[in-house]
């Protein structure tokens, strides 16, 4: 039903935007018998309150409202484009009857391309007024979509294909989000992710804990809005475990300092999983800690990595390490270590490691682990990966394996719907990508919310 009064509604505003030019055209025509005064400025005031706001202001968030806006602009654009063809076949069959009723074939003509320049001029205004709205607004589009529509609109059939295309992707965009923040609004009472202990979201390697470009996505303000408390690790991006152990074990005393907690939630991803454990069982962080849950974490190292790490000459690993190191300092690293960091991946670094590295007794350990099905699931370089990773360390997400990531009192195992896959940037909302089947930001509000429920 939904679906009907939609198609109704566009067809009802399509025809009001090509009785403009009809309006004005039969005024022309028949300036005697066909004159009124009022419709034309009426229909030109109709269609320019529908360029301004095309639906009701009834989204959550002003970007959600931009976004919906664009599509049905788009949408109208497309129905109104449908509806001109057959206008324009009916204004050369009226014009012919006008030319044997004895007007002239310049006047017939000049009615055509008028008619033509001012339905042109209609949909022009639709297409781009909605097409910078969805640009501006839409997280989902990406620079992939952005860039594909750009070219396609140059291609006639494969532009209508990939409006097609734009439209269902940004209407699913905001209809999801719609539904994230209305059911935001019901449970914001209930607080379900207010634990006892404060969130400590503990970022991999080769990223950092950037104020403006969140590590994490949208997963600490989705958790906030469900009342947890949330801090970062803002440990070094590249540095051995040890290193960045001792910076979280210092970290974690500042939050006890500065809230008065006894103690942290920690959820760590990839290698900060073990920089976590270094810091709970070789800086004194046991006392501190109730829970670690590790996500995608390479708890017995990659094979992968020892294989290439070992084939790269000393002479090129010693300029990436130069040319990383230099970088990340000036961004604000202390003293990057990329070389560190990439042998403590190895799997012998992390066996020996696990060796010298037991659970402290009184830390709930659990982990988290999700694979992709094949290797387009994974976003450039992890596209890349996939298949090496796959050979030497079996079902993976690109970087780490599945079986590599099993740690704790508990495991769970994010099986893919469909065929898309989970990849290792995914699962921390590192692309901001809404995958069908798989809502990242629902799943951490239930990891933490479990938390809350059983004490921590």
């Amino acid at each position: 039903m939904k679906y009907i009064r939609r198609t109704l509604y566009l067809l009802l505003l399509s025809a009001a935007v090509n009785a403009v030019p009809l309006v004005w055209l039969l005024a022309f025509i028949f300036p005697a018998s066909f004159n009124p005064k009022w419709l034309w400025p009426l229909l030109a005031v109709f269609f320019v309150l529908v360029n301004i706001r095309p639906l009701p202001k009834k989204s959550p968030t002003r970007r959600i409202q931009l976004l919906a806006e664009g599509t049905e602009l788009l949408r109208l654009f497309s129905v109104t484009a449908a509806v001109t063809l057959p206008q324009l076949v009916w204004l050369y069959m009226f014009c012919n009857g006008l030319s044997s009723d004895g007007f002239g074939t310049g006047v017939i003509v000049a009615v055509v391309i008028a008619d033509l320049l001012i339905v042109t001029l209609s949909l022009t205004i639709l297409f781009w007024n909605g097409m910078l709205r969805v640009y501006l607004s839409s997280v989902q589009l990406g620079i992939k979509h952005r860039v594909l529509a750009a070219l396609c609109g140059w291609i006639p059939l494969v532009n209508l294909w990939y409006l097609h295309k734009i439209i269902r992707i940004t209407s699913d965009e905001a209809e999801f989000e719609t539904q994230k923040y209305e059911l935001d609004a019901v449970r914001a009472e209930s607080e379900i992710c207010k634990t006892k202990y404060p969130i400590l979201l503990v970022h991999g390697v080769f990223f950092r804990d950037f104020r403006y470009l969140n590590y994490w996505g949208r997963i600490p303000k989705e958790l906030m809005r469900n009342g947890a408390t949330v801090y970062y690790g803002q440990q070094q991006s590249a540095a051995s475990v040890e290193d960045s152990g001792r910076e979280l074990a210092e970290r974690i005393r500042k939050i006890m300092e500065e809230t008065g907690c006894e103690k942290v939630n920690i959820i760590a991803h990839s290698k900060g999983g073990l920089d976590s454990r270094a810091a709970i069982s070789h800086f004194g962080m046991a006392p501190y800690v109730a829970t670690l849950t590790t996500i995608n974490t390479p708890h017995r190292g990659c094979i992968f990595a020892e294989y290439l790490f070992g084939k790269v000459p000393e002479s090129v690993r010693q300029k990436l390490a130069l040319a990383y190191n230099s970088t990340l300092k000036k961004l604000g690293d202390t003293n990057p270590d990329f070389l560190a960091a990439v042998t403590d991946l190895t799997q012998s670094a992390c066996l020996a490691r696990n060796e010298t590295t037991p659970d402290a007794s009184e830390v709930v350990y659990e982990s988290v682990m999700s694979y992709c099905k094949k290797a387009q699931n994974g976003k450039f370089p992890l596209n890349m990966t996939y298949p090496i990773v796959k050979h030497f360390d079996g079902l993976n997400d690109g970087l780490v394996s599945v079986d590599s990531a099993r740690w704790g009192d508990s495991f769970t195992l994010l099986e893919p719907q469909g065929k898309r896959g989970i990849s290792h940037g995914d699962v921390v909302d590192l692309n901001r990508e809404n995958i069908r089947g798989f809502d990242v930001r629902e799943f951490y509000v239930k990891l933490v919310a479990d938390l809350k429920r059983r004490g921590y």
